[in-house]
């Protein structure tokens, strides 16, 4: 582990976290007196779910996927798609006009929250396939950290401006999303 492992991991983690990330603006948004440790909450289980996403992924190659060889030549490739489907996405998401978001930040639709926002983090599981244990741990923990600290600061910004840049956050993570499946798929190819 060195500087570029944690470079990178940071960078996927905040790429994957701006759904979260605007997910928490709108949760600030619909509580606007919202207290330290709600916003601690609500921060935690999108982390958590962004922490374990990527882990169940990773688990899945090494089980499941470990025993096909042929899967191994195929990472860089389905890593860069991956990503590439996921940035796309979330730039389309970004642009196109949003619909009224329902409140949903009871503890239940807060975890409704969490599952939704980091389904995709799953796939994050291929890209880091090749890491040992420890490293794919550490880097889910990275991933893990980092959307804590965006969502925190989500709900903050949620309370005090609204909404209005939640689009432009996922316009920013898709493009990070998509430098990162282009780095890898570039790293695994040459």
């Amino acid at each position: 582990m060195n500087f570029l492992f944690f470079t990178r991991n940071s960078a996927l983690g905040l790429g994957l976290a701006m759904d979260a990330f605007s997910v928490s603006l709108a949760n600030g948004l619909c509580e606007p007196n919202i207290k330290r440790k709600k916003t601690c909450l609500i921060a935690g289980v999108f982390a958590f779910f962004q922490f374990l996403m990527p882990m169940l992924g990773w688990i899945c190659v090494h089980t499941v996927l470990k025993y096909f060889e042929v899967f191994e030549k195929a990472i860089p490739f389905i890593a860069l798609g991956l990503l590439l489907f996921i940035g796309i996405k979330m730039i389309i998401d970004g642009v196109k006009p949003k619909e009224e978001e329902k409140c949903g930040i009871g503890f239940r639709g807060l975890i409704i929250q969490g599952i939704a926002t980091s389904i995709d983090a799953l796939s994050v599981g291929f890209t880091i396939a090749t890491y040992t244990f420890l490293h794919a741990f550490v880097a889910c923990l990275v991933i893990g950290v980092v959307t804590f600290i965006a969502c925190f600061i989500g709900v903050i910004i949620g309370k005090k401006f609204g909404t209005k840049i939640s689009g432009k956050a996922n316009i920013f993570g898709g493009i990070i999303l998509i430098i990162i499946g282009l780095e890898i798929f570039l790293t695994g190819v040459l």
